[in-house]
């Protein structure tokens, strides 16, 4: 026979049935929360009916059942009461649903790849627009192979001059600058007059020279400036400082031979 049997349904509630049943077996709360393997506090709150110090009533039913196995209560009976008393259950949080997690980090890195390739295709792309149109020219005072001195050399330069003049049919006329270029490397060029008009352009292979004259400044543009090598008026012109990290080369020369880099262009508004 259980406790519950012989005390009748006058006994009080939860936590009084409880706490007469344990001391009815002549346990003190601490002994029987060693009996259970729980902490002494959870004992104390079923007796006491504070319910909400257990969590979720799944977790205070548990302890509930344990409680009066341990003391010879009628645990149907108490889980019975503690459904009429206990408060309507709250959402399971357990069964929200989450969102679903980000896309990977890996495409995020792969489509900021994919748009910095981009804008570097469209700068080349813009950049190439922006150059004048190459057209072939054919190559007038071309050397030999082999048979071009050195840089540097006081020979060359007279034979750069030469050739400079034989090309253009003379020296420059008055109020203008004869630019000679010797191409050690293939190289694409440019040059414009004082008014912007442009004076030649095209393609040159090693071993080559071509000379023009025109009002100053003259406009040059060099797409391998590494293997060019500029005369003014029969004076070699210094490149240092003109020269991009891509080997082009885009500078002013004045009537005496003083280079200067091109000013960048400033868009209208």
């Amino acid at each position: 026979m259980t406790t519950s049997d012989a005390g009748g349904g006058a006994r009080g509630g939860i936590g009084a049935r409880l706490r007469s049943a344990r001391e009815a077996r002549g346990l003190t709360t601490l002994q029987a929360a060693e009996k259970l393997h729980v902490d002494a506090r959870i004992l104390e709150a079923l007796e006491a009916e504070d319910f909400g110090a257990l969590g979720a009533a799944v977790y205070v039913r548990g302890h509930l059942r344990r409680y009066a196995d341990l003391v010879g209560e009628a645990p149907a009976e108490l889980q019975g009461l503690y459904s009429a008393a206990a408060p309507a259950p709250g959402p399971d949080l357990t069964r929200i649903p989450h969102p679903a997690p980000p896309a990977r980090s890996s495409r995020l890195v792969a489509l900021a790849l994919l748009v910095l390739v981009g804008i570097a295709v469209v700068g080349v792309v813009w950049w190439l627009l922006t150059l004048p149109a190459a057209k072939p020219h054919p190559v007038s005072a071309e050397l030999p192979a082999g048979t071009l001195p050195e840089a540097g050399s006081d020979s060359a330069a007279r034979l750069v001059t030469a050739v400079a003049q034989s090309a253009s049919g003379g020296a420059a006329r008055a109020g203008e600058a004869q630019l000679a270029l010797r191409f050690s490397a293939v190289s694409w060029y440019a040059v414009y007059d004082g008014s912007g008009r442009r004076l030649i352009e095209g393609f040159n292979p090693p071993d080559t020279a071509r000379t023009v004259s025109g009002a100053p400044p003259l406009k040059v543009v060099l797409g391998n400036a590494p293997g060019v090598v500029v005369q003014l008026n029969g004076q070699k012109v210094p490149l240092e400082g003109l020269v991009h990290r891509d080997g082009t080369a885009r500078f002013l020369l004045d009537g005496s031979g003083h280079a200067a880099p091109v000013p960048p262009v400033v868009a209208r508004k």
